[in-house]
């Protein structure tokens, strides 16, 4: 297992996670430092979405603490307890992390340029020229300037998640979550978004993914997490985790989808 540190832009320290009766984050811990690409792997059922939802405080956490940059995700510690923030304080806090779903949840009214332009202007007040002059430089980032004009029922899945990772970098974010972005894609479109993930990685923008894309995981992460029933089974690099996995569970999921 990886070392657990300070400094790290991103801190799950024992978070734990119910749904009813069913536990399904059980004390999870992990650190993901700025710049770095961590990739969660796992069966279905494991926990991976759940942590990501809980990291940007779409699932309430039922123990332990979160921490993005310094501050706790979603709550605030006073009297020795933790009282979860006003709606809008959490709103504020998620300015600075991205999230794309595997679905791409774009308003299907709004052409692509508006549905990118939406949250800055709305959100961030910035003014209207601002905010479609950068949704267009987003927009040739993903390769889509041409089809600004176009509504989402118009544009194949891959360009409907490429737009929807524009969307997301619109507000700056500090670190992005991608839910198993590729997985309600046709094959032939995987790799169009997959490269513009790895694009960012480059970059060195700060990333969390839930995939199976085994070659991603192997090819642009720093850190791949193996997770099962909702613990952290392995996790270290990948030529570790995937190439040399050290855990029988680990090892048993590895066969089923390589």
């Amino acid at each position: 297992m990886a070392e657990l540190s300070d400094d790290a832009l991103v801190q799950l320290r024992g978070v734990r996670k119910h749904f009813g009766s069913l536990e399904v984050l059980q004390g999870i811990s992990m650190d993901v430092h700025a710049g770095q690409v961590t990739v969660l792997l796992g069966p279905s059922g494991s926990g991976k979405s759940t942590l990501l939802r809980c990291i940007n405080h779409l699932e309430t956490i039922d123990g332990g603490r979160i921490t993005v940059d310094g501050e706790v995700v979603g709550y605030r510690e006073h009297g020795g307890r933790m009282h979860e923030m006003h709606p809008r304080e959490v709103a504020k806090q998620r300015r600075s992390i991205g999230m794309v779903f595997q679905r791409f949840n774009l308003f299907p009214h709004k052409t692509a340029l508006e549905n990118i332009v939406e949250a800055p202007m709305v959100v961030s007040r910035r003014s209207r020229a601002d905010a479609v002059a950068e949704a267009h430089a987003l927009l040739r980032r993903v390769g889509l300037d041409a089809w600004a004009d176009h509504y989402p029922s118009q544009l194949s899945g891959g360009q409907q998640q490429r737009i929807a990772i524009a969307r997301a970098l619109a507000m700056k974010p500090k670190l992005m979550l991608f839910d198993e972005p590729t997985s309600a894609l046709d094959p032939e479109l995987v790799g169009e978004v997959l490269d513009v993930m790895q694009e960012l990685a480059e970059e060195g923008m700060t990333m969390i993914v839930v995939t199976h894309e085994i070659g991603f995981a192997r090819e642009v992460a720093d850190q791949v997490v193996f997770m099962d029933g909702g613990v952290v089974v392995e996790s270290g690099a990948p030529e570790a985790v995937i190439d040399d996995p050290q855990q029988e569970r680990t090892r048993g999921f590895l066969q089923s989808v390589l």
